[in-house]
């Protein structure tokens, strides 16, 4: 019997075979899914009342902020909120 590409019913033919990648479960392309699931973080933010906020800082800052976040265990974005956060109830005090 000739093995032919398209018999998959003879697992055994095709046990020497390695499948690159993933296995194909969601019918959109790589891309489509890219952006419906930006587009579901981005609701979810909405509904938890999260804003996103986007700003341009020099190297030098960002490796000050990243550094300080390590040492506190938590995410640069986490460093920021807090900074503004004692920011504030610094301001609010006065």
């Amino acid at each position: 019997m000739a093995k032919q590409d398209a018999d998959c019913i003879t697992l055994d033919l095709f046990a020497d075979e390695r499948r690159v990648g993933r296995p194909r479960t969601n019918p959109l392309s790589r891309e489509q899914q890219i952006r419906v699931n930006k587009r579901n973080q981005l609701k979810r933010d909405k509904s938890s009342g999260l804003k996103r906020v986007e700003l341009k800082l020099h190297h030098q800052l960002v490796q000050q902020l990243e550094d300080l976040a390590s040492t506190q265990n938590i995410s640069r974005a986490e460093m920021i909120e807090q900074i503004l956060q004692d920011y504030f109830n610094i301001r609010g005090n006065k």
